[in-house]
């Protein structure tokens, strides 16, 4: 057992055999504090040897926080039980990855964590992420625990009479358990660095495009062109899975195949429990599209014969000694003693056998690679390790450039390295609500902050009000994306007038916002901060929070509340007991803590907040590209809280760079009428500070000063939104002062 101040890493293995555990090199572990002292951590062990159980609590309020006693803890090879009691109706969340309400349930709930390809992401169902933590909110704190294992597992909570609430933990292997108290962020690891400034903006994605075919070249061209006709900002476009001409190694021994030859040289095929070459099917289908698309290219080496067998096991000029890697001998790996509920059935169904082993002499069994029928990595270790591995080769082709590595198949610590999408969705309004709850799950609670799900849907056909919606409420995911696949109905938003209206609306917000976005993605690198907040993250003592996933808020104060009905155009918000700023009018709105029905939100309007307290650091205007908007002057908006005082933070750097060679760093803050804008401007941003909006103001100002000069003749007051406009001009590239008196 480790301990730090606010963190105890429990470790339950057995001494007399080795067990297996996450390597260190997927997830390292944070480094335990030799100088603490138990006696004044924030929380506490304790065990009673005979029968084994152990606690951990709270110190200042000595609150239990994980038990098992009363529960027997039963630890045999292929199987590992550990429950604890929670409080009644606790508030729990986390378990992931799923498509449930963003708290889950504390009644017959199971959540199984084996990697699966998951085709409209089920409810209810294993999908393709596994992060094995969860966080439990009360009013007088939070605590996460962490059960650091990759093996398959089921973890359920119940409430029973006689047995209380509890979560039990069900797992096929493994060894550890990791309880921890508001890091999260560290044991899961902050990303690597800010991804690159363009890469989590507007994006276009179909399967079956291609820039190798004439006629889909042409296709991929018009869809630019389109978006720029239309005036919809467009940062990137994808083509989607007909470039994969070879999505595998192929089986060809003494053919002279380059990629075969040198895998099996360095020994690193995956190995069938007699040590011969494990072969597996894969998708897509190479020679499919071959024949659908007149690919690939000829060949410059000669085929094999098409009467080779496929179950020789030998390398390139010489047959191959079969050798037997050490496994896990006497063990039932394929069918294990406890079955975990496994959406897909048998653990090595559409997947890798579980059986086979790794040229590290892992087995499948623990690190759970696959390669799945329908998904070319599947899995609770390998598409983790994969996507890092893809992320350190674009490091060595590009050294000292950020990189883009999008996934779907994440294990803890994934965050680092990639950014994640939701997986295949379908067109419809569930799966429209769901994607609330799973980008919060991924960028609060796993530390995975650049997610989103494919907008308007990927699969089936999406409608012109359900895209519209999506356009809306995906210009406030961390990673924007269309995306959809063969067979459906074209969904570019400039498809209909209303849908390119309602992108065009929302993007302008989320262009202007792109500094106050950028900066939250900084601060999620440096200290782990969120970029995306459940409303109880910042409302922690307001129980009404604690249960809403259809809000929430972008960095700590851009409240977003979309309409989530079909053919609604009014959507009811909560308003936690603070002050509030629409960000279309910039009028105060007063929470009471109390639902506010907001009216007449048509189909191009999404209901957006500014949150009290706050200076946002805005573009005057929006752009068609991240690259365009480094040309727009800034304004900053001040939102005075109940308290009249406002802060905020900038961060500028080059966008593209792991370690830039300057940054702008600033710091806004508003008290008593006075804004002192200050920092380090070693980045030229290149343009000026155009104004300052002061919002909430009760009365026109009587003095307005910059630096201690009267600009009170620039000065602008609208009564009715109680608005001050202080145009200034200057560039921004140095401290300065502004009093609105």
């Amino acid at each position: 057992m480790d301990f730090v101040e606010t963190r105890i890493h429990l470790k339950i293995t057995d001494a007399s055999a080795t067990r297996y555990e996450v390597p260190e090199s997927v997830l390292p572990r944070p480094q335990a504090n030799a100088s603490t002292n138990p006696d004044t951590a924030a929380i506490h062990f304790n065990y009673t040897s005979s029968p084994f159980t152990f606690s951990i609590y709270r110190s200042s309020t000595s609150e239990i926080l994980f038990s098992t006693a009363s529960h027997p803890l039963i630890y045999e090879p292929q199987y590992l039980h550990v429950r604890t009691s929670l409080s009644a109706d606790a508030n729990i969340y986390g378990l992931g990855e799923h498509t449930e309400d963003f708290r889950l349930p504390t009644e017959n709930l199971t959540r199984t964590l084996w990697s699966r390809d998951a085709y409209g992401v089920p409810n209810g169902t294993n999908l393709y992420g596994n992060h094995p933590i969860y966080f439990e909110h009360r009013i007088t704190g939070t605590h996460g625990v962490f059960l650091l294992n990759s093996n398959g597992m089921d973890i359920k909570i119940n409430s029973t009479v006689g047995a209380g609430t509890t979560l039990e933990y069900d797992v096929i292997g493994g060894s550890s358990i990791c309880t921890s108290w508001r890091e999260a962020k560290q044991i899961q690891q902050r990303s690597l660095g800010s991804m690159p400034r363009w890469s989590g903006h507007p994006q276009k994605c179909r399967i079956g495009r291609s820039v190798c075919i004439s006629a889909d070249f042409v296709d991929v061209a018009g869809v630019i062109s389109n978006y720029s006709a239309a005036e919809i900002p467009l940062e990137t476009m994808w083509t989607d899975i007909v470039t994969m001409n070879d999505p595998a190694v192929a089986y060809v021994p003494d053919q002279g195949y380059t990629a075969f030859d040198r895998g099996s040289a360095a020994n690193v095929w995956l190995k069938a429990e007699n040590g011969s070459d494990f072969l597996g099917v894969v998708w897509p289908d190479p020679f499919g599209q071959a024949a659908a698309q007149g690919l690939p290219p000829r060949r410059t080496t000669i085929p094999p014969d098409i009467d080779t067998p496929i179950f020789v096991n030998s390398t390139s000029g010489s047959s191959a000694v079969v050798r037997k890697r050490d496994g896990q001998s006497g063990l039932d790996v394929l069918n294990p003693p406890y079955a975990i509920a496994n959406a897909a059935g048998d653990l090595s169904n559409r997947t890798s056998y579980t059986n086979v082993m790794h040229a590290n002499g892992m087995m499948e069994y623990n690190t759970r690679q696959s390669a799945s029928l329908f998904s070319p990595a599947s899995d609770n270790l390998f598409g983790t390790m994969m996507s890092t591995i893809t992320h350190n080769a674009m490091l060595a082709r590009r050294p000292g450039l950020r990189t883009l590595v999008v996934t779907r198949s994440t294990f803890a610590g994934a965050g680092r390295y990639v950014q994640k999408w939701l997986g295949d969705n379908f067109s419809d309004w569930p799966h429209y609500t769901n994607s609330i709850a799973g980008i919060l799950n991924m960028a609060s609670v796993f530390h995975v902050p650049m997610a989103g799900a494919d907008i308007c849907g990927y699969a089936e056909d999406t409608t012109e009000t359900l895209c519209a919606r999506w356009a809306m409420l995906g210009a406030f995911y961390p990673f924007m994306r269309n995306h959809n696949s063969l067979g459906n109905i074209n969904q570019e938003f400039y498809r209909w007038p209303v849908v390119a209206e309602a992108a065009r609306n929302a993007l302008d917000m989320r262009y202007r916002l792109i500094d106050y976005f950028y900066t939250a993605f900084h601060r999620a690198h440096v200290d782990g901060t969120p970029v995306l907040n459940p409303l109880w993250y910042k409302y922690p003592q307001d129980p009404n929070t604690f249960g809403i996933d259809l809000q929430f808020l972008f960095g700590d104060s851009i409240l977003v509340s979309p309409v989530t009905e079909t053919n609604a155009t009014s959507v009811s918000a909560y308003f936690p007991d603070d002050v509030f700023y629409d960000f279309a009018t910039l009028a105060p709105v007063q929470g009471h803590g109390s639902t506010v029905l907001l009216d007449n939100v048509n189909l191009t309007t999404i209901p957006v907040h500014i949150r009290g307290g706050a200076v946002l650091p805005l573009r005057v205007q929006g752009a068609m590209t991240t690259t365009a908007l480094r040309d727009r002057d800034f304004e900053l908006v001040v939102a005075p809280g109940r308290d009249g005082a406002a802060s905020g933070t900038l961060y500028v750097d080059d966008g593209v760079s792991i370690a830039p060679n300057a940054t702008t760093e600033v710091s806004m803050v508003y008290k008593n009428g006075i804004l002192m804008v200050s920092g380090t401007f070693g980045y030229n941003v290149g343009v000026n500070v155009a104004r300052v909006r002061v919002l909430g103001v009760a009365h026109a100002p009587s003095s307005v000063e910059l630096d201690g000069e009267s600009v009170n003749g620039a000065m602008a007051y609208d009564v009715g939104g109680g608005v001050v406009d202080v145009p200034l001009g200057i560039p921004f590239n140095r401290n300065f002062t502004l009093q609105v008196l």
